[in-house]
């Protein structure tokens, strides 16, 4: 398995099955593999979208062959829609229903996915008799989950009923639900709304809590039956011979609610280093301040039970996993309420919720560091929250969020990761505005604002370091092409910077 270029080899126990390993070594930044997807199409509970672009439509053009929802004459041509469901569509006059509201959830799409990796079966036999079908669907927990009922009625009788594609068996359309359930990715599409794609070289990567790679999908919205392509590179130092691991999980989330996710969507137990140690490798990402004494902090005494005893260590107190997890799932609600509240009112928010739990967390658990990496991105770029308007004492809060937000991040997402590149570039702005007021008001010296402004320029650096194999149709890759020509300027222009700083 793998183009020549390919930096992996593929290797099968009889515990795992299939894993990746390195073929030579690998330092950070080396791009390992890429590939194209299989098949992608819109996720599960999506709301209406453009069949060729993936754009978002209001429905009222609808294709002129097949009468469901595209942008317009040029999106009903593109391949990915054309060459897929169009004509099964149009052959068996299964027509678009209206919806009233666009944006909402809309059932009919639950089809779209599945029916396109069913045609890509039939397109491409030997990649799906080589890669595809041996991706896990575990259809026999899937069975005794609301999921089955569900894919039963809204795509395996949809497909073979109004669809006429009575050539794809029940028990194979349940197989390419759950494989896409299981082993499909997410990627945003240029107007930002996410859909799945299915890699099988991607596919093949182990989990672990924290991943030595990183991918990212770029979506041109061309429409072409091979768009979204992914690049896999290493994030760290990797030797010849050692596995690679992708996070099929958010990273951010404590060990709880980690392995809960896991457990009821990809259908394993996660035993990663990170998820055996009660203190997540020393970030203390699920612990908890002790109400009982001064300094004690409360972890699980078996962090792979989730049901087991959570003691304080330094003092007698003691509760339960399931009392841990109401608490996590309370504070998680909280954040959720806010999660599209920008401007000042979203910084305010944020950090109202901050200080509540401030005194019930530890530092560094995982939803201060959610909420850090939030307001990380937040603060500078809100109205009367820009950096030139920021007082110190807030240039220093915006500082302090990010390194401690990078101290995380070191041991849970080391490397090239995509959240360190922009962190790292949240971080330089305040670091040389906030330089610059202290040479002003004299708190510094030339040699020391110099220093500092250095400082700033070598973070950014690191960033566009990082942001540079970000793709360009996605923020982030964006972000990479802005901080590349600051970088260029501040280098170039160093000594004006500091002639002019007063």
């Amino acid at each position: 398995m793998g183009d020549a270029k390919d930096l992996f080899k593929v290797e099968k126990n009889e515990k795992v099955g299939r894993y990746a390993v390195a073929s030579q070594d690998l330092k950070a930044g080396d791009l390992i593999f890429s590939e194209v997807p299989f098949a992608y199409g819109p996720k599960s509970d999506s709301p209406c979208l453009c069949l060729g672009c993936l754009s978002a439509v209001d429905c009222t053009y609808l294709c002129s062959s097949c009468s469901w929802p595209v942008c317009g004459l040029d999106c009903e041509k593109l391949k990915v829609h054309k060459e897929n469901e169009c004509p099964v569509f149009a052959k068996a006059n299964v027509k678009f229903q209206a919806v009233e509201d666009p944006s909402d959830v809309c059932l009919q799409y639950e089809c779209i996915t599945p029916l396109r990796v069913l045609l890509g079966k039939e397109r491409d036999p030997k990649t799906w008799e080589e890669d595809v079908s041996l991706m896990e669907a575990h259809n026999e927990e899937r069975k005794s989950r609301p999921i089955w009922d569900f894919n039963q009625h809204n795509v395996v009788e949809y497909i073979r009923g109004p669809c006429k594609q009575e050539q794809f068996s029940e028990e194979l359309i349940h197989t390419v639900c759950g494989i896409l359930e299981v082993n499909a990715f997410e990627a945003r599409t240029p107007g930002f709304y996410n859909i799945r794609c299915l890699f099988p070289k991607l596919a093949i990567l182990s989990h672990n809590c924290i991943s030595n790679i990183h991918h990212a999908v770029d979506c041109t919205g061309n429409g072409e039956l091979n768009d979204c392509t992914v690049n896999v590179r290493a994030s760290i130092d990797v030797p010849k011979g050692g596995e690679l691991y992708s996070s099929y999980t958010y990273s951010l989330w404590p060990t709880l609610v980690r392995r809960e996710f896991l457990r009821e969507s990809k259908y394993f137990e996660c035993t990663c280093e990170r998820c055996a140690d009660p203190t997540e490798l020393g970030t203390h990402m699920s612990s908890l301040k002790c109400q009982r004494c001064d300094n004690g902090v409360i972890i699980s005494t078996n962090a792979l039970d989730d049901i087991c005893e959570w003691k304080c260590t330094h003092c007698d107190f003691k509760t339960h996993g399931r009392a841990v997890r109401k608490v996590f799932a309370a504070i998680q609600n909280e954040v959720d309420q806010v999660e599209w509240v920008g401007g000042p009112e979203g910084i305010q928010q944020r950090e109202t919720i901050f200080k509540k739990y401030r005194s019930v967390l530890h530092p560094k658990n995982a939803y201060m560091t959610i909420l850090r990496s939030a307001l990380t991105q937040m603060y500078g770029k809100a109205e009367g929250y820009t950096l030139e308007d920021l007082p110190d004492v807030v240039l220093e809060r915006k500082i302090e969020l990010c390194q401690h937000l990078l101290e995380v991040l070191d041991v849970i997402e080391p490397g090239r990761s995509r959240i360190r590149g922009m962190t790292l570039y949240e971080l330089h702005g305040p670091v040389m505005i906030h330089a610059r007021h202290q040479y002003q008001y004299g708190a510094f010296g030339q040699e020391d604002f110099k220093q500092k402004l250095q400082e700033s320029i070598d973070i950014l650096g690191q960033s566009v370091e990082i942001l540079k194999n970000e793709p360009v149709s996605q923020p982030e890759g964006q972000l990479g092409q802005m901080a590349q020509s600051a970088y260029e300027q501040l280098r170039e222009n160093f000594d004006m910077l500091v002639e002019t700083a007063v």
